[in-house]
């Protein structure tokens, strides 16, 4: 058994998409991105569906998260962020890892991180 997919809310679907395909690699699937709805897949098989809200409210703790293999690949991503406009926490030493987390244009939180 595996785990097929995983559904956000998000308030803007393009811009999420975009993001997720520019610095994380996502692939689209199934049927074509709308400003209501998508669907990305990895290189693993799984499925992220996107789905427009008006209020995209998660818990303070919620986040998903990007396991990278180096330290190196965590720096380099939080430099491409930064690059594209965003504004990710600076990356931090902790429980063994090196991570960082940032808010996304969907309205939830992205943590990227590599153990060490």
């Amino acid at each position: 058994m595996h785990l097929n997919h995983v559904n956000l809310g998000v308030t803007e679907v393009p811009a999420t998409v975009l993001m997720f395909e520019t610095y994380f690699g996502l692939r689209r699937t199934g049927m074509p991105v709308d400003d209501k709805m998508a669907f990305l897949t990895d290189d693993g098989g799984g499925i992220l569906s996107l789905f427009r809200v008006k209020d995209a409210t998660y818990p303070k703790i919620f986040h998903i998260g990007f396991i990278q293999e180096r330290v190196e690949q965590v720096h380099a991503i939080h430099t491409q962020l930064t690059d594209g406009g965003f504004s990710p926490e600076a990356p931090r030493e902790e429980h063994g890892r090196v991570t960082f987390y940032f808010q996304a244009p969907g309205g939830f939180t992205v943590e990227v991180n590599a153990f060490l």
